[in-house]
């Protein structure tokens, strides 16, 4: 039998996110309330300026006092898409203090602050819920919390940034520059105003560390996820990775260590194969592999961003609150007991692309190859070829086995000291083999 009291919702933020979940929990109030076994409504939407509020939200629910939203005794439910660190903490930390669970898609504070906020929302029996956090409408969060639950997670490898790969996805297929691609990214609404947050990786390794803390149960930190951006990526990088049989994308890769006692997070442009199917990511989609042991290698994909996807995943995440809410469980909460360590970039091992400008004469190539040995790098492959219209300067082109990055970082810097070497072009890791 269905509850006749229905189960109240306190939404905070009205943009392109939080109109969309006020407009879905509205025209699909009868199939929520079916799928949930009561009502759900609307007890209030919070924002910072209700003269900018989109049509169709109900004027009458709007305000502007979320402190006083979320402390109403008869919220269920607060859902939080305002972003950003404050006043979203303080907002959320006070509707667990209230009895209330939360729906989140904040990104940069559960990267920031999650263990606090799960921690807060275990002492007040409440749930806190992030799918809409990471890859937008792909089911992520879930699958790697409760599906694979019982099973060992080695390896996630994605792609969580809808605006660098569609950056990225022109230079590769249009041979647009990176200045026009992110004008046209920004024109079609995949870009911010102010890009940094994606074009910088901070967006990617927020969504690293939840996935890592997620995937190997310990706590990563955002300080502890290596960033790196796609504003040094370069048409000759694109050509060269054309040339191997690769493209470029900004990969987000959580990984554990072979002997299982540590673990690393890490944010960069890489070249991957053409045959990989991240490889096979265009426009703004996001796709992420996953790697376990008993269930092999799974790779989920849809688009990553955008105002129905992520309002599809936070209205899961508001059944499954509201259910829950209704027969006195909660969902599942932080789990950190493995606290492994997390390991410094330097220590990361993987293959390099790495492009010299080096003068056009004879031994260049056995001086940079001794370089590389006694840093104990192998080299995989080289090619060297003279400059088109630049007399006696040539580009010599390495692509090495894995090595560590504090190996390869000590080899560039020895490649900078030879007088024969004008200089380091572009260095490029070679991930998905």
């Amino acid at each position: 039998m269905m509850r006749t009291r229905p189960l109240r919702v306190a939404l905070l933020g009205c943009g392109v996110v939080g109109s969309e979940v006020a407009r879905l929990m509205t025209t699909h109030a009868d199939d929520l309330a079916a799928r949930i076994g009561a009502p759900v409504e609307l007890a209030g939407i919070a924002v910072r300026r209700p003269g900018r509020v989109r049509a169709g939200v109900p004027e009458h629910l709007v305000t502007t006092d979320a402190a006083a939203l979320v402390a109403r005794e008869d919220v269920d439910v607060v859902v939080e898409v305002i972003g950003g660190l404050e006043p979203a903490r303080t907002l959320i930390t006070s509707a667990f203090e209230h009895g209330a669970s939360v729906v989140s898609a904040n990104k940069a504070l559960l990267a920031e602050d999650g263990p606090t906020l799960h921690k807060a929302a275990e002492k007040h029996g409440a749930d806190l819920y992030y799918e809409a956090a990471v890859a937008g409408a792909i089911p992520l969060v879930r699958p790697l919390r409760e599906s694979l639950a019982g099973d060992t997670v080695n390896r996630v490898l994605g792609i969580v940034n809808g605006t660098t790969n569609f950056i990225l996805d022109r230079m590769d297929t249009q041979g647009s520059g990176y200045a026009e691609a992110l004008d046209e990214a920004t024109a079609l609404g995949y870009a911010e105003a102010d890009p940094t947050a994606d074009v910088e990786g901070f967006d990617a390794a927020a969504k690293a560390a939840i996935l890592a803390g997620i995937a190997f149960h310990t706590r990563v930190g955002l300080d502890d996820v290596h960033r790196e951006g796609i504003t040094e990526v370069t048409a000759a990088d694109i050509a060269s990775a054309r040339r191997m049989g690769c493209t470029v994308k900004l990969l987000a890769i959580c990984e554990r260590a072979a002997d299982g006692r540590s673990v690393t997070a890490r944010v960069h442009p890489a070249m991957i194969p053409l045959s990989h199917p991240l490889a096979s990511v265009h426009e703004a989609y996001n796709a992420v592999f996953v790697e376990a042991e008993a269930a092999g290698q799974l790779m989920l994909y849809g688009p990553g961003a955008g105002g129905s996807p992520t309002a599809s995943a936070v209205l899961g995440d508001l059944v499954a609150a509201c259910r829950n809410k209704l027969s006195g469980a909660r969902g599942p909460g932080e789990s950190a007991y493995s606290q492994l360590p997390v390991s410094p970039m330097g220590e990361v091992v993987t293959r390099y692309h790495v492009s010299l400008d080096v003068a056009d004469k004879s031994g260049v190539l056995a001086q940079c190859a001794l370089v590389f040995a006694e840093h104990g790098v192998s080299i995989d492959t080289v090619r060297q070829q003279g400059k088109e219209g630049v007399a006696g300067d040539a580009s010599l082109v390495v692509v090495t086995h894995r090595a560590s990055d504090a190996a390869l970082s000590a080899t560039v810097e020895a490649l900078r000291r030879l007088d024969t070497v004008r200089g380091v072009a572009s260095i490029m890791r070679v991930e998905g083999e």
